[in-house]
């Protein structure tokens, strides 16, 4: 493995990578984990040699990264761009540490010093841009990080990658957005195609579809060979708990209630993240620039839902349902749930491999061996509305109820005049 950083400021970042470093190999924890990784094999691409991963020490990003890594061993260089924000941890990539075909290279999205460093020094020509601030819950009191990351944090990587190498040297863009960016789809709905509206409706999925015009953008001024994909909910081992399901998972190991947001009656489509990793390898390999892939589970389950099928796996007796899960008040708005059809993707051989019900089952062992120790400290982005000031997590105070707060005090999101519904997604 190769260690490089951010030209803007080589010193200190190498001196906080060290620090870093140092203290993950002597805690050890990623050393006694299982190193998890898609299923998929494709043959090399031609003209595709070094891969830049952006947010490639967060979650999803880190499954591929692993994947393209220990899968193409002897045809492509990963290049693992991340800031190490508090959601990233180095524990998700150390397992690559011995690998010639991985790199890990600190640097910050915003920064063009940063990524114009990294495009120039690994020569890069393939982009997989995941880096993005993604909760939810943290776009509604922290609007602007939302749009400092996701919109001018994409604009600086197009605009660094049209520049790199005099505008030739990138030959694949591929752009990582989200489900959310459609709203919300009433259950009676038809499940979304890639050309269907966009009508986010949270701070976070305006922020991921004005990145997606930006993309737009620059394919068609600059001729940017860019792909879009809009995934839903992925779970899975190596994810932040600040998401529902191993947040949930944390808490009941720590022998505390699971709090829902409203009454939990909001559903969410779930693919594990093996299956997530294999969708983007489909796509890096046989997807078509200027195309917009949607990437879907059919695995559609309510919060409330989730919750007994965590107690079950958790060996913790239904009848006690009342004492492990809570309620406080909802999101300000609350998409009542999300479907798209992936069809088009499926069309290039991709499946979902991984039923929810074994995708739980592996994620809750993985938490329950590793959630506490692996990112070291996260008790305080358990609580129900956890809030970011600066790069630390600050525990909220909302109030925790026995019963689902009344729909008065609830978020005002349902339906209105049929169109639209409330929102809950973690």
């Amino acid at each position: 493995m190769t260690i490089s950083g951010g030209s803007a400021s080589p010193t200190p970042v190498a001196n906080s990578f060290r620090k870093t470093k140092t203290f993950l190999e002597d805690y050890g924890i990623w050393k006694e984990a299982p190193v998890l990784i898609g299923t998929t094999k494709f043959d090399p691409l031609p003209g595709v040699k070094n891969i830049m991963i952006t947010g490639g020490a967060g979650f999803i990003a880190s499954w591929l990264v692993r994947h393209l890594t220990l899968t193409y061993p002897h045809a492509y260089n990963i290049i693992s761009f991340d800031k190490l924000d508090y959601c990233a941890s180095l524990n998700n990539t150390l397992s690559l540490s011995d690998r010639r075909n991985f790199t890990f290279h600190r640097g910050d999205v915003t920064n063009p010093s940063d990524v114009l460093a990294c495009l120039e020094q690994h020569n890069i020509d393939t982009i997989i841009h995941f880096a993005a601030q993604s909760h939810v819950d943290l776009s509604f009191g922290n609007s602007y990080g939302f749009t400092h990351t996701n919109v001018y944090g994409t604009h600086v990587l197009l605009e660094s990658a049209r520049q790199a190498g005099g505008g030739s040297q990138v030959r694949r863009f591929v752009h990582v957005s989200t489900d959310e960016v459609y709203g919300g789809v009433r259950d009676d709905a038809d499940d979304l195609l890639e050309t269907s509206i966009l009508a986010p409706t949270n701070p976070y999925a305006a922020s991921k579809a004005a990145a997606e015009m930006l993309v737009h953008s620059y394919q068609k001024s600059f001729r940017l060979p860019a792909i879009i994909v809009r995934s839903n909910n992925v779970y899975g081992p190596h994810q932040y708990p600040e998401k529902i399901i191993p947040k949930f998972i944390c808490l009941l190991a720590r022998r505390k209630p699971m709090v829902l947001h409203g009454d939990g009656s909001p559903t969410r489509r779930y693919l594990y993240a093996a299956d997530a990793a294999d969708a983007f390898d489909t796509i890096l390999h046989r997807g078509q620039p200027g195309q917009i892939y949607n990437v879907g589970s059919h695995d559609e389950i309510s919060n409330v839902a989730l919750c007994h099928k965590l107690l079950a796996h958790m060996s913790l007796p239904a009848e006690d349902f009342s004492r492990w899960v809570k309620y406080t008040q909802d999101r300000p708005y609350n998409d009542h749930r999300y479907a798209v059809d992936a069809t088009k993707l499926r069309q290039l051989g991709w499946e979902q491999k991984m039923s929810f019900e074994e995708g739980l089952r592996v994620t809750v062992e993985w938490y329950r061996r590793f959630g506490e120790r692996w990112w070291v400290d996260i008790g305080k982005v358990l609580s129900p509305f956890p809030v970011l000031a600066g790069t630390e997590v600050i525990s909220d105070h909302e109030p925790v109820l026995d019963e689902p707060p009344p729909p008065w005090q609830q978020q005002q999101g349902k339906e209105v005049d049929g169109v639209g519904k409330g929102k809950m997604g973690w």
